[in-house]
């Protein structure tokens, strides 16, 4: 029984995916906060860019564009960077399937 439950505690937590503040790209460190061009100095070309849309400002005078790069696999794992205004907003991990 418990081992039943640890295997699947282990299968949900594998699937799941994690945020972080920063990303090493083979000697470099990205962070958020990074312009995009500096990410893409530091960690090459991704292998997809979706734009997800646009999105207002706080003061909602300005609009700007919200893209998403995901690199990998990188042993098993998909890193998915949210940029918002040219800006690396978010970094989120996945296990690939």
């Amino acid at each position: 029984m418990m081992r039943r439950l640890a295997g699947l505690v282990l299968a949900l937590s594998a699937s799941q995916a994690w945020a972080a503040d920063t990303l090493r790209c083979g000697s470099q460190l990205i962070s958020v906060g990074d312009r995009s061009s500096e990410v893409l100095q530091k960690c090459g070309e991704p292998v997809s860019r979706d734009l997800l849309g646009y999105k207002r400002s706080a003061d909602r005078r300005e609009e700007f564009q919200v893209e998403e790069w995901t690199y990998g696999p990188n042993g098993g794992m998909y890193q998915y960077l949210r940029f918002e205004g040219n800006r690396l907003k978010q970094i989120t991990s996945k296990r690939g399937n």
